[in-house]
């Protein structure tokens, strides 16, 4: 679940976790590819420490950091992005600027129009033939982030990323500042380690129980997937509660995994597997 770094942002996480997600990912208000409207890109969102510190805090008030991962995302760069991000509790991290830009991106903000020049964010083939990205050229910098958190651990003491996470009393605000506004900020707040009991566990530990194995799909594939190996027309009615949610999208997996692997989509005939849907939802059928 992604989550906008904002004012109350580990409250939503909280809600998150208790939901059964597995990963919360806080998002600050730097990076993108600048297709947004311009008031998002300059005004919405905070800085990614903020919201990532008050998510971990709050999900170790409550008990719910050992049940679900936090990642963040936001112009991370450079090793020290990587650090920083870890010593205020994230288990992963986002990359996404800086491997484009490892690549061929010259950041032209036009993503959307389907006409980047250097042939990244386009179907146009003429422009696919300017890009001469290599993967050598991620790796390259992808290595070069790795050697600059390995020279910041060895400087903390640190040997793993585990040890550092969550971490933040190794964080200490620059000292020296004169700007008349930046000399008064107080980030106790934010460099605060919460202390966290033995049996709760700091980080995410603990699987969650989604509930998958009782879903409708399963049922519904072992009805309508003989239909497709065989070649003999399936008519089927099932009956829905409210708590099916996303009907038919692990048989649309299935459905298209067998057909891709079996090349078998050329000889189907039409509307050869039919389920009707009905019951407490507001569905009169669906065919698959």
């Amino acid at each position: 679940m992604k989550l906008v770094s904002e004012v109350g942002v580990g409250t939503i996480a909280a809600g998150v976790a208790k939901g059964k997600a597995d990963v919360v990912l806080i998002s600050g208000t730097d990076g993108g590819t600048g297709e947004s409207a311009q008031t998002s890109i300059m005004y919405a969102g905070l800085p990614w420490e903020l919201g990532l510190s008050e998510t971990h805090q709050t999900l170790v008030h409550h008990g719910l950091r050992s049940r679900i991962a936090i990642e963040c995302d936001g112009q991370l760069k450079t090793g020290c992005d990587v650090a920083m991000a870890a010593l205020l509790s994230a288990d992963e991290f986002g990359f996404a600027t800086a491997p484009l830009v490892a690549l061929v991106c010259i950041i032209m903000r036009k993503c959307h129009l389907s006409n980047c020049p250097v042939g990244i964010a386009t179907q146009d083939r003429a422009l696919r033939k300017h890009f001469n990205g290599k993967p050598e050229h991620v790796i390259n910098c992808f290595h070069l982030v790795a050697e600059d958190l390995r020279r910041i651990m060895a400087c903390l003491g640190c040997n793993t990323l585990e040890e550092m996470r969550g971490r933040a009393d190794l964080l200490k605000a620059r000292g020296g500042i004169t700007h008349w506004k930046a000399r008064t900020l107080d980030l106790s707040r934010l460099l605060f380690r919460p202390v966290v009991l033995e049996a709760l566990r700091a980080f995410a530990t603990d699987a969650q129980n989604h509930g998958l194995e009782g879903v409708l799909d399963h049922s519904l594939i072992r009805l309508t997937i003989p239909a497709f190996r065989h070649r003999k027309r399936v008519a089927a009615s099932v009956r829905l509660r409210s708590t099916d949610r996303a009907v038919c999208t692990m048989l649309n997996h299935e459905i298209t995994k067998g057909m891709v692997a079996t090349d078998c989509w050329r000889t189907l005939l039409p509307s050869i597997s039919r389920v009707r849907l009905g019951g407490a939802l507001p569905l009169s059928g669906r065919r698959a």
